[in-house]
């Protein structure tokens, strides 16, 4: 009896725990929710991206100095997303920070374009998600519309075409197109230096 009794108490004791637990997630996950909503809000009313970005950085996001982000901005836990200098991320963008998003300075990201780093698994009966970390190093360039999907590393000086599905490592240096992406040519210029310079006031 005395042992049952025990087995009873702990029982007891993780059944509270789990609960409580659930709880706490809960609790995270709408507060979560309540900050992308308004960074949503602020990326679109906002016109200056001095103050958006301001914001930004307010919820977690790390964000170099002369870097900018333009308006309409979808995003995923402001906190896991680091952006270096220089960087100009472009209109109507997804920026996911489910898993760390690690983006390099002088990189250019033009409009549209959606990085994940989080999805769901086809394979697994309870379509669980799958989730790995994605880095563009410095000075990529991103084409309008392109798709960067989870555990991608893209390497320095990268082209990404316009539309393209990214759904394993660029090599540096290299030009990728398609769906899936694959290699359509080298980009020619190796030593890089440049700048991308002040982005639109109001954009």
């Amino acid at each position: 009896m005395i042992g049952n009794g025990r087995e009873w108490v702990l029982c007891y004791n993780c059944q509270k725990m789990n609960t409580t637990n659930r709880i706490v997630r809960r609790i995270k996950a709408v507060w979560l929710e309540l900050i992308v909503m308004k960074a949503h809000v602020v990326s679109c009313i906002v016109p200056s991206h001095y103050l958006r970005r301001a914001f930004y950085r307010l919820v977690g996001m790390k964000i170099g100095s002369g870097s900018s982000i333009h308006m309409k901005l979808s995003l995923y836990n402001p906190a896991g997303i680091s952006i270096g200098e220089d960087t100009i991320i472009g209109e109507k963008c997804t920026l996911d920070g489910r898993a760390k998003l690690t983006i390099g300075s002088h990189v250019d990201v033009a409009s549209e374009v959606m990085i994940y780093n989080s999805e769901h698994d086809v394979n697994d009966p309870k379509f669980g998600a799958i989730v790995a970390p994605v880095t563009i190093e410095d000075y990529v360039f991103i084409g309008p519309r392109a798709i960067i999907l989870p555990g991608v590393v893209i390497g320095k000086g990268a082209v990404v075409g316009a539309g393209a599905v990214v759904t394993k490592d660029v090599e540096s240096n290299t030009i990728v197109g398609g769906v899936p992406a694959k290699v359509i040519g080298e980009r020619q210029l190796k030593n890089y230096s440049y700048k991308l310079g002040r982005a639109a006031w109001f954009r």
